[in-house]
């Protein structure tokens, strides 16, 4: 049964569909986000992100949130260290203040978003099934409770397994061949010193054979771990009919020969073990322009985490869809083919980055191919200073 009409619709209620609902309604524009979880506490929200000064930032000054997003900021937290499989520190980074990726915790992004939105933007408990197009540009969405509404303009930003995208493109999300094991440890400081040694004020990379560790600090002093494995697609379904102890041990016998500090990131884990596999999307997703609908972030470009660019190009789609149905009143299609006209080589050029920087942190020679990278970086970045 069709219970409303919303002129705009949001489908995620993401970092990406919030920023483009507060755009909106900087604008003006009333929009209705409808989120499948019950609601906004219902799960973590994941570790730190990193916000780029070209996207996830310019998208937060686009939402007018930039300067509450600073005092988000985590201090030190863009310090990175590279080390190999033997604990060996490659290269060190301290955090000087001047970089321009500042890490913020991502629960507390999107309370920042949500806080933004006048109540009631965001419908919870709103699972999507299904949605058809009506003709015309309209098209009614089918929700879990058995209801419905209809919409002018409807956007898929619901992540990797959209039910939006089906109505512009083909493509399913694929199996990259990684897989991450993820673990906490808490109050790190008191609990787990030598631990929050190796990782450092920011971000560790831990890389030889192929596989690796990865870890950052969180704003809570806990050390959020990522074990990354190249690994059967059915490997990760294994480890979760493990229990604790069980699934540390399977996760460990990849790294029998790894350093113990390092194996200590997953033996000393205070959490469960959280198995994830990564997807992504062809490069240069992209699909020919469907009246009344479109898509953002995941749902258009999912990619691995290798370029660092997942959260911060939802957020710039976002902010750019919101700016586009702004210059465009009463123009939606105007809107929509001015927004994917940019959108799509910019995820392309970021999904090809992420892959290539995959590959590169998970070859045998690890991690060779990421210090070479990072020594061209710290040239362009000279070569720029003088």
């Amino acid at each position: 049964m069709t219970s409303d009409h919303h002129p705009v619709a949001i489908v995620g209620a993401g970092l990406g569909g919030l920023v483009l609902a507060r755009v909106l309604h900087v604008h003006g524009i009333e929009t209705v986000v409808h989120e499948a979880e019950p609601a906004p506490t219902v799960r973590t929200q994941g570790g730190m992100l990193d916000i780029h000064e070209d996207s996830g930032q310019a998208a937060l000054r686009a939402a007018g949130l930039y300067d509450e997003f600073r005092a988000l900021v985590l201090p030190g937290g863009e310090a990175m260290r590279v080390l190999d499989k033997h604990a060996v520190v490659h290269t060190e980074e301290a955090d000087d203040g001047e970089g321009g990726r500042p890490e913020v915790n991502r629960g507390q992004l999107r309370d920042l978003l949500l806080g933004s939105l006048p109540e009631g933007t965001v419908r919870w408990g709103a699972k999507v099934t299904a949605a058809r197009s009506l003709g015309d540009g309209r098209h009614e969405v089918s929700l879990a409770d058995g209801s419905a509404f209809t919409t002018d303009l409807l956007i898929g930003a619901d992540g990797a397994w959209s039910r939006i995208r089906p109505l512009v493109s083909d493509a399913t999300p694929v199996y990259t061949g990684l897989s991450f094991v993820e673990a906490d440890l808490l109050d790190a400081d008191a609990r787990h010193p030598d631990s929050a040694a190796v990782i450092g004020g920011g971000m560790l990379f831990a890389l030889s054979d192929g596989k690796g560790f990865m870890a950052h600090r969180e704003t809570d002093g806990t050390l959020h771990v990522y074990a990354g494995l190249a690994t059967p697609e059915g490997w990760i379904s294994g480890i979760r009919a493990l229990g604790a102890e069980a699934a540390k041990a399977a996760v460990l016998e990849h790294f029998s020969d790894w350093d113990q500090s390092l194996r200590a990131l997953v033996a000393d884990a205070d959490s469960a073990l959280v198995p994830r596999q990564i997807h992504a999307l062809p490069v240069g997703h992209r699909w020919d322009r469907v009246p009344g609908v479109t898509l953002l972030g995941d749902a258009a470009h999912l990619m691995s985490p290798f370029a660092g660019e997942g959260a911060n190009l939802a957020m710039l789609d976002g902010a750019e869809l919101g700016r586009a149905i702004a210059a465009h009143p009463g123009d939606a299609e105007a809107a929509l083919a001015a927004y994917e006209l940019a959108l799509f080589p910019r995820s392309e050029a970021s999904a090809a980055e992420s892959a290539t920087n995959l590959a590169i942190c998970f070859s045998d020679d690890a991690p060779k191919g990421l210090l070479a990278q990072f020594a061209q970086f710290e040239q362009f970045a000279s070569a720029e200073r003088s």
